[in-house]
């Protein structure tokens, strides 16, 4: 059977980043490795859309969360957290496990983020060093409003402007200096077409002054030492090599293709998505839907895991179920990374197969031909 990734993590690689991976490993000492580091360094900021250095760790994306927090804060400080799902909450879980007291915003999930009411808890709470939120909230395909946040935060000297970009960056407009985004993460297995295994932050001058009097523990996750080592093309510690030469490959073809084609392209592929859900006679989960992924609604009667477990075992295609208060409720299908508009046919073909095995009651083939009409012009 033939496999198509859909999930929002990890997703398809393109045949040029697997063959430069398994090219023959190099010494992470070596002036050859320094080379990559250097093309790399370059095209991160292009990507990040920022002057400054773009941190890069050996971690999933969560180890770049956890130093957004031991890098910055100490032992009770305040930090605000914006909860609207699964990963909202691992900032409050991060602040948390290190003794930063979390200030939550709770919302419904898949719910609008209102600026205002992130002011209106700074204005409730003085002394907050950090605000913490997503750019997509990856667990119900939900965007929030970085620039605006941003945009207010910039007037609060002593706060920072912390954004997992982990589903955003490459997706979607997040220009890190334009915006006044003080700390922005990625991670290597989302919108840069590589395996896990990579994260990334980019660092304002403004967080940068909040480092030197920070005082929570940090050893693995020392941003300033991991800095004096970037600006030397090299890694405090052994990095992932054969990624890293990977990561060369996939930012050229960014780059290649051009961040607002990259935009352009995702923003249609998931329009398509949504578009032929809803002519299947679905709902689009989230109120303000990422690009990045696309949540639906299992329709009533049909267990939302039993359509996403469907699809990957008889139909090859693997996209994700819901988590936590949304499992069976939900289904996931991603459009970022190396994706075009033939997967999202397939996709549809394939989850229209698969509501008819359910038992669910529709016109076949209306999906496809939506979603074939959403894309002729993409």
């Amino acid at each position: 059977m033939k496999r198509y990734l859909l999930a929002p993590g990890p997703t398809a690689i393109p045949p040029e980043v697997l063959l430069k991976m398994a090219e023959p490993i190099l010494h992470h000492r070596n002036p050859l490795f320094e080379e990559i580091v250097a093309e790399v360094r370059e095209n991160l900021k292009y990507l990040f859309a920022t002057k400054k250095e773009v941190l890069i760790f050996a971690s999933s994306g969560t180890g770049a969360m956890e130093g957004a927090v031991t890098n910055m804060l100490s032992p009770g400080d305040k930090a605000i957290c914006i909860r609207s799902g699964k990963f909202g909450e691992r900032w409050a879980n991060i602040c948390k496990a290190y003794g930063v007291e979390a200030i939550n915003i709770d919302l419904p999930w898949g719910d609008d983020l209102d600026p205002a009411l992130v002011e209106k808890t700074l204005k409730a709470n003085s002394g907050v060093k950090a605000v913490y939120m997503q750019a997509t909230e990856t667990s119900t395909g939900a965007m929030f409003p970085v620039k605006e946040v941003a945009a207010m935060i910039k007037n609060y000297p002593e706060t920072l402007m912390v954004v997992d970009g982990i589903t955003g960056v490459g997706v979607f407009e997040l220009p890190q200096d334009a915006w006044n985004i003080d700390i922005l993460v990625a991670g290597s297995q989302k919108a840069l077409m590589l395996p896990p295994g990579l994260a990334f932050a980019g660092v304002s001058d403004k967080a940068w002054a909040f480092n030197k009097t920070a005082k929570l523990p940090r050893f693995y996750f020392n941003w300033a030492k991991e800095l004096t080592n970037l600006e030397k093309n090299q890694t405090n510690f052994t990095p992932a090599i054969s990624l890293i030469g990977g990561l060369r490959e996939s930012l050229g073809m960014i780059k290649t293709e051009g961040l607002e084609n990259v935009y352009k392209r995702i923003d249609g592929l998931a329009y398509a998505t949504r578009e032929a859900a809803k002519a299947l006679g679905l709902k689009v989960f989230a109120k303000t839907p990422s690009p990045a992924v696309t949540a639906i609604m299992a329709p009533e009667g049909v267990d939302g895991q039993a359509i996403y477990k469907t699809l990957w075992k008889k139909y090859g295609v693997t996209g994700a179920g819901g988590q936590d208060q949304l499992k069976g409720k939900i289904f996931r299908l991603a459009t970022l990374g190396y994706a075009d508009k033939y997967d999202v046919i397939t996709a549809i073909a394939a989850l229209e197969f698969t509501l008819r095995d359910l038992g669910y009651k529709f016109e076949m083939g209306k999906g496809v031909a939506k979603a074939v009409d959403s894309l002729k012009d993409l």
